[in-house]
């Protein structure tokens, strides 16, 4: 008889919490709730060397092209800082130049631990519901598309979108670049794991989940990845205004650290409508159940008593 209890319906790896399921594009992922997401490295101006203005319009530049995202997308801003390795040895043409770049190995590797910071952008998109559609083709009349055309039309607009966006800040950021495949798993494989190599695309990109979780998930008081304590610090809110650089002192600290920030996009339409929602709960308890169901149905507030 088959044993059904190897078949666990409730998730107990770290690998059934992953989102992700398979590469379906150069350098994009599909998760498991059918949303796409891509990733960029980037960096920004040198912060020592540039003025505030310039930081500024850097700044308006960066959130001029960020903007546009809707319903549907979020954006994942991640910066990494992790211990760097031995000083890497290089050739030179001329003993000049071979000396100089001794002394600084040599003061490089008298200065203690030594940390790299690298920066990425993830952009993920969750295309409508297959009742959208459904409800679409009922009321407009369109020639029938192949089978198997509506995700491949869904990722056509997402990679479209991403190629915009890259376009849009590789002219306000000083680098910028798409990862590929290989670079794509390494840097997930980097977010679940201590363990810093390199990933090599498989053959057959699926079931990435169990692909990347090498290392065990251990929660509670004290959570671990592996042999690794994580300790996590959450900021409960966010200044009004703030100065380009404001966490940069972060990176004169002797710990690596990783800083991830999620923003998710919504439409005008959408972001009044949470808001009113938010609104009609202030002073729930001071109006009666009639008094909700016609400010819910005729859209006008009633009066407090």
């Amino acid at each position: 008889m088959l044993n059904l209890s190897e078949y666990a319906a409730r998730p107990r790896l770290l690998a059934d919490y992953l989102p992700w399921a398979a590469l379906v594009a150069p350098g994009v992922v599909l998760n498991k709730d059918g949303a796409f997401q891509t990733t960029f490295r980037y960096r920004g101006p040198d912060l020592e060397s540039s003025t505030e203005p310039e930081l500024i319009a850097v700044m308006a530049r960066v959130n001029n092209a960020l903007r546009r995202f809707g319903s549907g997308w979020a954006l994942f801003f991640e910066a990494s800082r992790e211990e760097a390795g031995d000083y890497p040895s290089s050739a030179f043409p001329d003993p000049v130049s071979w000396l100089v770049d001794e002394e600084r190995g040599v003061t490089a590797e008298e200065g203690g631990a030594r940390f790299e910071s690298a920066y990425y952008l993830t952009l993920l998109w969750l295309p409508p519901p297959d009742t959208n559609a459904r409800a679409e083709k009922a009321l407009i009349e369109r020639p029938e598309r192949p089978s198997g055309a509506g995700w491949r039309d869904r990722l056509l607009v997402f990679r479209q979108q991403a190629e915009r966006t890259f376009d849009l800040l590789s002219t306000a950021l000083s680098e910028i670049a798409p990862l590929s495949d290989e670079e794509t798993l390494t840097y997930l494989h980097a977010c679940i794991s201590s363990r810093r190599h390199k990933v090599a695309a498989p053959e057959i990109p699926v079931f990435l989940d169990a692909l990347l979780a090498d290392e065990p998930f251990t929660g509670g008081l004290e959570p671990r990845i592996g042999d690794a304590h994580l300790r996590v610090l959450t900021l409960l809110g966010f200044p009004g205004a703030t100065v380009p650089g404001l966490l940069d002192e972060l990176n004169r600290q002797g710990f690596a650290y990783r800083w991830s920030t999620r923003f998710i996009a919504m439409d005008k339409a959408e972001a009044e409508k949470v808001l009113g929602r938010k609104r009609r709960h202030w002073f729930s308890k001071r109006k009666s159940v009639a008094a909700v169901l016609r400010e819910t149905m005729f859209q006008e507030p009633s009066a407090l008593l």
